[in-house]
């Protein structure tokens, strides 16, 4: 037993000083980066920059392979089936703490991914028609309760952030609406600046140049902070909604079991690139704020995220076919 256990106190001895090499040398070769998106949307932009430097912190190319499709699902399936070795990252969107919400997923969100850091949060704005008779959040929902069903909400899709966003505004104040899903946020927006429909639900960045030109009137900021470019707009909080707080965001997450040196190496380096003045500047101009920290408090967004889309879903008897 004794010689048995100087060989496996050897083979484990061994393991350990390739895993440290390893680490130590990381990367040695190209690095994909998934993102479960079209190129051209935000998720892909975001993730161009980031690759972009980390790529030139390492030394080594950082590709983006675009695998869109199912909410992101199909680029996430194929990083949860990856070694963990830290060649192949995801960049994640808010749907992915939505997304097992919805229904049976091929992985599951805590098993079979390892999460990195947190890149960025992307504030929410409550985007109307200007025709609309509501110059404000209250004056939207008080006219929604007159008229129930007179508003109509446009979304990316059934099940995207955005619808889930508008189900949540209905929960919390009781009125009622109509959602129609459109092939994109794009479409919806143009369907409101068309006066199609109502209202949508935007990042920032989607609506910038419309609210500036008063084409379309930001209601209200769902986020804690009012976004520096849009000052002048309230939180939901400040309007009278509490509670409401939807902010897209992204994330780099590994398959489940990368170890936790790696995490730590991958998650400092692109700390360092989310803390420079250059990658927030770039990062902005998407109307993106960088936000970094730790695998821990990631994983506690996407749980607590799970949390509130779930109730959301199962009340609203969302169904994605």
């Amino acid at each position: 037993m004794g010689r048995l256990g100087a060989v496996l106190l050897a083979v484990t001895l061994a393991s350990a000083a390739d895993a440290a090499l390893a680490q130590a040398t990381f990367p040695s070769r190209p690095v994909r980066m998934v993102v479960g998106f079209a190129p051209g949307g935000g998720t892909d932009i975001i993730a161009r920059l980031v690759a972009q430097k980390l790529g030139e912190r390492w030394g080594q190319a950082v590709v983006v392979d675009n695998r869109p499709g199912a909410s992101g699902n199909i680029g996430a399936e194929l990083v949860a089936r990856s070694a963990p070795d830290g060649y192949t990252l995801l960049m994640a969107f808010s749907s992915h703490a939505s997304n097992p919400a919805l229904g049976k997923l091929p992985f599951e969100v805590e098993r079979d991914f390892t999460s990195i850091t947190q890149v960025g949060s992307a504030p929410m704005v409550v985007a109307a028609n200007p025709a609309l008779p509501a110059k404000t959040l209250g004056e939207l929902i008080a006219y929604a309760r007159a008229h129930p069903g007179a508003i109509k909400f446009g979304s990316s899709g059934i099940g995207t952030p955005v619808h889930l966003a508008g189900e949540l505004m209905m929960q919390l104040t009781g009125i009622s609406m109509v959602h129609v899903p459109y092939k994109g946020i794009a479409p919806a927006m143009a369907a409101v600046l068309a006066g199609d429909i109502q209202i949508t639900y935007a990042a920032v960045l989607s609506g910038l140049q419309h609210f500036k030109s008063g084409r379309l009137r930001p209601l209200a900021i769902a986020s804690r902070t009012r976004y520096p470019a849009l000052a002048e707009v309230p939180t939901a909080a400040e309007a009278g909604l509490t509670g409401y707080e939807v902010d897209f965001w992204y994330a780099l997450l590994g398959p489940g079991g990368v170890p936790a040196p790696l995490v730590e190496r991958i998650r400092r380096d692109a700390s360092a690139l989310l803390n420079s003045p250059e990658m927030k500047e770039s990062l902005g101009a998407q109307g993106c704020i960088a936000v970094g920290g730790s695998p821990e408090e990631l994983t506690a967004l996407i749980r607590a995220e799970y949390q509130i889309w779930s109730r959301v879903v199962k009340t609203a008897g969302v169904r994605v076919e």
